[in-house]
């Protein structure tokens, strides 16, 4: 009762003034029909309180949103699904479901009717531009009389989580290099003679055949342990992005670090429906989230995109270079980079050795700032290091720049087999 009388509304306490004040009156003037009056006014407001405090009434609510992982300005669907389980009525629902700025306004529905075994589904519409993870929730309830004279509020505390992935575009198949490192799609490589990968063994994976068993090991570890002399037979790669704030110029979600997630994005998903496993490897190090894996290409791409959606920049100075190890080393290397300065020329030249193929879109991050055409520094600085490198800039479309890259890797390929046999001929004139 205590809880109704302190959610009486401004109507309900202009009645319980306006009683009072017309039973004082009535005293004063005695006026025995105006006390009848001010007593009626006065005990509607507290009869409604009384009769609202004492309802029984349990909501449960069920929110799904569908689908849980949409791209960026793409529409999502949350659906709502409201019961009364109590053995009252309790008067006129005002919900509103709590949301960030960013999904749009909040969604406010009024539902009446209310009685025990009650149930009503509501579903409205969210959106959002600016990539990131976002919680939908909670709900506010707020149950009001059919005067409007009262009104309780209550809240849900559950939430649903709604990952809003990059912006991504297709991509065209262009000549990758290094496609067999790790395996290839149909054969497995072996490791090279005589190294300590021949003779070592790791723990059993799911997907590794069962003849690579090493029974003598599995006996001695207690769990599986199979033979490294063939890698799994999947095509690997390794997506590099470069996120830190002293690379990219711009502000929110027009600066160059969007766009090359985005473009690192469209890159990954591209791969993984080539038949690559990808890993992201970004300025602070290997993503543990989106490792290598052999799986389903889609089930590749989720957490990749997830890892995606909620990318920050980093303060890092310099580059980690903790995944260049010999055990991590070799495949396909696509790097996604704003500006390059002087410093990270050893860790790109470090990066690039340690690939089979290296691939890299360089963000020409001085047009971001003066809005036309930059230097394209980036691209010229990796293709001295040995890089296949092409710039990108704000009014670039990303699918062109990646068709140039496949050209510059047909065009590179021919000049090695034009120039093989010039090489030749002065061994055969001696």
């Amino acid at each position: 009762m205590r809880e109704a009388l302190r959610g009486l509304t401004l109507r309900g306490r202009a009645f319980v003034a306006a009683g009072v004040t017309a039973i004082v009156c009535a005293v004063l003037l005695g006026e025995s029909s105006l006390s009848r009056v001010g007593v009626l006014v006065l005990a509607l407001p507290l009869v409604t309180a009384l009769f609202i405090g004492r309802s029984r009434y349990r909501l449960a609510l069920v929110r799904t949103v569908t689908p849980q992982l949409v791209a960026a300005g793409q529409p999502a669907r949350v659906q709502l699904s409201l019961t009364n389980e109590g053995r009252t009525p309790s008067g006129v629902l005002l919900l509103e479901d709590q949301l960030p700025y960013v999904l749009g306004t909040r969604p406010r529905f009024v539902l009446e009717g209310i009685g025990h075994g009650w149930r009503r589904h509501v579903s409205y519409q969210v959106r959002s531009d600016v990539r990131g993870k976002f919680d939908i929730g909670p709900m506010t309830v707020r149950v009001v009389d059919p005067f409007g004279l009262v009104e309780l509020a209550r809240a849900f505390q559950t939430t649903v989580p709604l990952t809003v992935t990059p912006r991504t575009v297709p991509l065209s198949s262009i000549p990758l290099g290094g496609a067999w490192t790790g395996s290839g799609d149909n054969r497995p490589r072996a490791f090279a003679t005589g190294s300590a990968e021949d003779v070592t063994v790791r723990e059993y994976r799911q997907g590794d055949d069962l003849r690579r068993v090493h029974w003598r090991s599995s006996a001695r570890m207690g769990e599986l342990m199979v033979r490294r002399e063939e890698q799994p037979w999947q095509s690997r790669a390794t997506l590099f992005l470069d996120n830190r704030m002293r690379s990219h110029r711009g502000q929110g979600i027009a600066s160059s670090l969007e766009a090359a997630v985005s473009v690192a994005a469209s890159i990954a998903v591209h791969l993984t429906h080539r038949g690559f496993a990808v890993r992201l490897v970004t300025a602070s190090g290997e993503d543990p989230s989106s490792a290598w894996h052999v799986r389903e290409s889609d089930l590749n791409t989720a957490p990749l995109l997830e890892a995606l959606a909620v990318l920050a920049p980093t303060q890092a100075p310099q580059l980690d270079t903790g995944w260049l190890t010999e055990h991590g080393g070799g495949g396909l290397l696509v790097a996604v980079v704003g500006g390059v300065e002087t410093v990270d020329t050893p860790v790109l030249r470090r990066m690039q050795t340690h690939a089979s193929s290296a691939l890299a879109v360089a963000l020409d991050v001085d047009a971001w700032v003066s809005g036309g055409g930059g230097s394209g520094g980036a691209a010229g600085l990796l293709a001295q290091q040995g890089w296949r490198a092409v710039p990108l800039g704000p009014r670039d479309r990303l699918e062109t720049m990646w068709d140039e890259l496949g050209r510059g890797s047909t065009q590179s390929a021919r000049s090695r087999v034009g120039a093989a046999p010039a090489a030749a001929a002065p061994a055969g004139g001696r």
